[in-house]
């Protein structure tokens, strides 16, 4: 037995569901290796894992030359783990702009952009826990502060352009305004609906939101027409178009071209007539495109 144990060495042997990969020297101390890699690990950032593994071991006897691999174990069980990491967020009025790997770096830059940011902007830090790492790694202060100003002012225009929940991302055209909403003009009995959008026939129009086109063709003073139903109460009209390229029924992608600037209908000149309306009451177009 005496040189038995001087060749041999007692370890455990572990096997990930059936499978050995290799042995480790203490049980109890391996275990605690686990809770300590998988739970709450500021190194890591990892919060929690389900192994999602049957993991055994197994006493054997080795001989000495023969390596233990404890860290080739906690890689085999972290590829079969399902991981969730925790991040440091700045909130601004609430919502996550921007995750930072600890709450020291967090505070630095909330604190460095304090009064860069509109003084409705509620700004805060949060511990949020994700599925992936989403914090920049070794990059410095001051690009952190100025990405983050960034998010919150793109935020802010988010909110400016957002009517009954729907986002109106693009401009359908770009052109000199040449009639605002609510102005009066000769060539109509009222008060104007829209806004109209001067620009050369035949230049893209795109669509200003996401949704569904509900209508695609001629209409009374409007000449040619395309509506998009965006959901919640919401529908655009893009008016006097020399070309449609969309159909009833298609779904379309804010910034998708779906007709040509044209002079159809009753119109004094290439342009677009543009309409937002909620739930069928014609709202002011400028407030959420400008």
């Amino acid at each position: 037995m005496a040189v038995t144990l001087l060749k041999m060495k007692p370890v455990y042997g572990i096997s990930i569901n059936g499978e050995l990969i290799g042995y480790i020297k203490n049980k109890n101390g391996f275990e605690k290796t686990i809770y300590e890699t998988f739970n709450d690990n500021e190194e890591t950032n990892i919060a929690f894992a389900d192994l999602k593994v049957d993991t055994k071991y197994e006493f054997k006897l080795i001989e000495r030359k023969v390596e233990t691999c404890e860290e080739e174990a906690i890689t085999a069980l972290a590829k079969n783990a399902d991981i969730t990491y925790f991040q440091y967020a700045i909130l601004a009025n609430g919502e996550e702009i921007e995750n930072f790997l600890s709450e020291e770096q967090a505070n630095e830059v909330l604190e460095k952009i304090k009064g860069k940011v509109e003084n409705d902007v509620e700004l805060s830090v949060s511990r949020v826990y994700k599925k992936q790492i989403e914090a920049k790694e070794n990059t410095e202060i001051d690009s952190l502060c100025e990405t983050t100003v960034a998010k919150i002012k793109e935020q802010k225009r988010k909110e400016k352009a957002t009517i009954n929940g729907v986002y109106i991302a693009v401009v359908p055209v770009r052109g000199n305004i040449t009639s605002r909403f609510g102005s009066r003009e000769s060539i109509r009995d009222h008060s104007h609906k829209g806004l109209d959008i001067a620009a050369k026939t035949g230049t893209p129009i795109k669509a200003a939101a996401d949704g569904k086109i509900k209508y695609a063709d001629t209409m009374s003073g409007y000449g040619n027409l395309i509506i998009i139903d965006h959901g919640n109460g919401i529908t655009t009209y893009y008016g006097h178009c020399s070309k449609l390229y969309k159909k009833e029924g298609q779904k379309v992608k804010a910034g998708d071209v779906i007709a040509a600037v044209g002079n159809t209908g009753n119109s004094t000149g290439s342009h677009l007539h543009f309409e937002i309306r909620k739930n069928g009451v014609y709202v002011n177009p400028a407030k959420y495109l400008y």
